[in-house]
């Protein structure tokens, strides 16, 4: 019985704190949802390619690309030319919109795209 209670204590404990490392909330109001946990079946060209999403006012401030496999030349193509494009795109209508994959780092685009979609559905979802 004990052996039993203690395996749930611990099961919610986890949860929680998963959704700690998925979500969390500034003081100033931004939400930052972090996709580490969230999208690791989402693969760019050499894997994983987690972003934190900072979400303040149902507005999309910024996108920070997180350590990855992808190549470092790729990511600042991505991170130059793609993610300013989805500061201040409102996350309240619906899905957020598809933004142009960055030429000769399409892939990386595309699991960059992926990885800001599940971020915004996990934000309206758990806000």
């Amino acid at each position: 019985m004990k052996k039993t209670l203690l395996s749930v204590l611990l099961a919610v404990a986890f949860v929680t704190a998963s959704a700690q490392d998925v979500m969390r909330k500034e003081k100033d109001g931004t939400y930052i949802v972090n996709t580490t946990t969230l999208a690791q079946d989402v693969e760019g060209y050499n894997g994983p390619t987690p972003v934190e999403v900072y979400i303040k006012k149902n507005k999309i401030v910024k996108v920070v690309p997180l350590k990855s496999q992808e190549g470092p030349k790729y990511v600042a193509k991505v991170k130059k030319d793609m993610l300013p494009k989805y500061e201040q795109m409102n996350v309240k209508k619906g899905t957020v919109q598809d933004v142009d994959a960055v030429t000769g780092a399409t892939f990386t685009s595309q699991a960059v795209q992926e990885n800001i979609r599940r971020a915004v559905d996990y934000y309206k979802k758990h806000k």
